[in-house]
């Protein structure tokens, strides 16, 4: 079994064994999402930690953030195996079928997120462009079990915090609802995670997409 076939084998067990939970939206808990070798990969990719100008925001920092984009894929291993089991028309029909996604025609977009001291995230919900929010954590420093992703009733009630441990993950679909964000708190060291969207044809930014030219469909 190659790589690529391997991610996928080890999506598919994770979504099999997925918690679902209906408060306050529709999200799922899931563990053990890649398989071993690729996370510690993604663990130690050679991408420095980009110094925080200001925060609140993602886009806040946009000229030094990093994605699964074409050059990236080439040069590391890990990112390639990944966008290439994300991109299958059988990971797009899987994932249609497990959480409800509509994702043919749209595009593949993963962030490779290293978040230092100062860092937080005002409360958003990611609709608009984006139809799939996969928010996967990597790194397991001590004190890192604190940096989950924090979750909101709506934009001013706070309701739970995700646990935050390497291959472990949060899945929704972006819905007026949908509200999450990161309180902000002490980040020892550097929170690693992938952040795994598809994104309608619209997406300005080509250059973020794992495979600019090139749509996800669910048939071969």
């Amino acid at each position: 079994m190659n790589r690529i076939e391997n991610v996928k084998s080890t999506l598919r067990a994770s979504f099999a064994a997925a918690k679902a939970h209906d408060a306050p939206y529709r999200h799922w808990f899931l563990d053990a999402l890649l398989p071993d070798d690729i996370v510690r990969e993604l663990q130690a990719v050679p991408l420095p930690a980009p110094e925080l100008e200001t925060s609140g925001t993602r886009e806040a920092n946009n000229s030094t953030r990093q994605y699964f984009d074409a050059p990236n894929t080439v040069r590391f291993p890990a990112f390639g195996d990944v966008a290439g089991a994300f991109q299958a028309p059988d990971m797009i029909r899987t994932l249609g079928e497990f959480f409800g996604a509509t994702l043919d025609g749209n595009y593949l977009r993963i962030e490779y997120a290293q978040d230092t001291e100062g860092f937080w995230l005002h409360p958003h919900t990611d609709i608009g462009a984006k139809v799939f929010t996969m928010l996967l954590y990597l790194s397991g420093d001590p004190g890192h079990d604190a940096l989950g992703t924090d979750i909101y009733q709506d934009r001013d009630t706070h309701a739970a915090r995700t646990a935050f441990r390497p291959n472990h993950a949060m899945v929704f679909i972006p819905a007026n609802n949908t509200w999450h964000g990161f309180e902000p708190r002490p980040i020892p060291g550097v929170r690693q995670s992938i952040i795994i969207n598809y994104v309608k044809p619209e997406w300005r930014a080509r250059e973020q997409l794992a495979f600019p030219h090139d749509p996800v469909v669910s048939a071969a």
